[in-house]
């Protein structure tokens, strides 16, 4: 595989799973008809950051793999963090289990430091690239317990 479509790939899987995330939770969303915490950003922020993101996400992916960096541990870490990602928007817009989204995203939050770790110790750059994805995540577990205290 040549690198664009390395690259291609890397960063089309992760923004395809957000979208159809997106697609299964978009009947269900109720994030503007909630009490909101202070620092909330309008519902129109979420899909815009997580597109890019999803994005910054595939590059550092691609990166490792384009340079033949990846292996089991890191294959296992990506996969299983961009899943549980993804189970999270159902968790807490689908069947509105806000306090279990909150310790699900606390997961989720450990396990993006563990592929931030994996990550940086193959290449620099790919670990780097994934600190605004972790903080995003922090925010949006506040946001996220907020919410639950709120309504």
């Amino acid at each position: 595989m040549n690198s664009v479509s390395t690259y291609l790939k890397s960063i089309l899987i992760p923004i395809l799973v957000g979208g159809i995330v997106g697609i299964i939770t978009s009947n269900f969303m109720d994030y503007n008809l909630l009490q909101q915490p202070f620092l909330s950003p309008p519902g129109i922020v979420f899909p815009i950051v997580w597109t890019i993101l999803y994005a910054l996400l595939g590059i550092s992916y691609g990166i490792l793999k384009n340079n033949k960096l990846t292996y089991d541990k890191i294959n296992f870490i990506y996969y299983l963090q961009l899943s549980v990602n993804a189970l999270w928007s159902i968790f807490f817009f689908v069947l509105k289990w806000r306090l279990f989204s909150f310790f699900w995203i606390i997961l989720l939050a450990v396990l993006v430091i563990i592929m931030i770790i994996s990550f940086y110790k193959k290449n620099k750059l790919a670990g780097l690239l994934q600190i605004p994805y972790l903080l995003w995540i922090l925010f949006a577990a506040y946001l996220n317990l907020s919410i639950y205290f709120l309504n």
